[in-house]
């Protein structure tokens, strides 16, 4: 029988630059050890003890490809994690112009882990529940409604094909708007077929996303969603 070790938890998180890393996996990419480094401002070596510390906490999952190895966030539960810990954490004053401007665009359409949030993410979540394709059922849970199975099939997702390892449709505290968006299984095949239409881009080296004209179009007409 084993209890939960939260002090060793906290001591993997503490540090800056697996922090870093880990804020950047929350795009639910691969990335590797080089481009990690880059972003927590380390060296290589130091980068791969971070990494080492994360896979042993089981936050992350390594993947080797060729002579690279590819990091990821380990599942949905720890990315719930993270974002928990971003909703309690307090808030800073952004550095530099530069930071200011990323910290707009992460608040105004990103991923979280494998689905939308930020303003984006909740207002496309409003959109579902105000017309009734969503339920609340639970403190934390959605029950998809038969006009929300034919809305999400038009898309060509159908909702009891979805896999049952996870949540169909969960609600996510999202940090910048302190309000629910739309996570689980759903949530990730939706914005799966956002990126695939051409309705939404990611931006380099960032968790934010871009909403492209199509999108704009698209989400106006299909669910009244209209962000300036």
């Amino acid at each position: 029988m084993t209890v939960p070790d939260i002090t060793r938890l906290a001591r993997v998180l503490t540090d800056p630059g697996r922090a870093a890393m880990l804020q950047a996996l929350m795009d639910g990419q691969s990335y590797p050890a080089t481009d990690l480094a880059r972003i927590a401002h380390v060296t290589p070596q130091t980068a791969s003890s971070h990494l080492r510390r994360l896979l042993d906490a089981e936050l992350v999952t390594m993947e080797p490809w060729g002579r690279h190895r590819y990091y990821r966030i380990a599942n949905e539960r720890v990315a719930s994690m993270l974002e928990s810990f971003a909703v309690a954490a307090p808030g800073r004053a952004p550095r530099n112009v530069v930071e200011s401007e990323q910290t707009k665009a992460l608040r105004h359409a990103r991923t979280c882990y494998d689905h939308l949030a930020g303003r984006l993410g909740v207002a496309v979540t409003d959109a579902l529940e105000k017309r009734k394709y969503l339920a609340a059922v639970e403190d934390r849970d959605y029950d998809v409604t038969p006009h929300g199975a034919k809305f999400f099939a038009r898309f060509g997702i159908d909702v009891d094909d979805l896999p049952r390892r996870r949540a169909v449709a969960r609600r996510c505290l999202d940090w910048s708007e302190r309000r629910p968006h739309l996570a689980g299984a759903l949530a990730s095949s939706f914005t799966s077929m956002c990126f695939e239409r051409g309705w939404i881009a990611r931006m380099r080296r960032s968790r934010a996303i871009v909403l492209t004209p199509a999108g704009k179009r698209a989400f106006a007409r299909e669910l009244d969603v209209e962000l300036t």
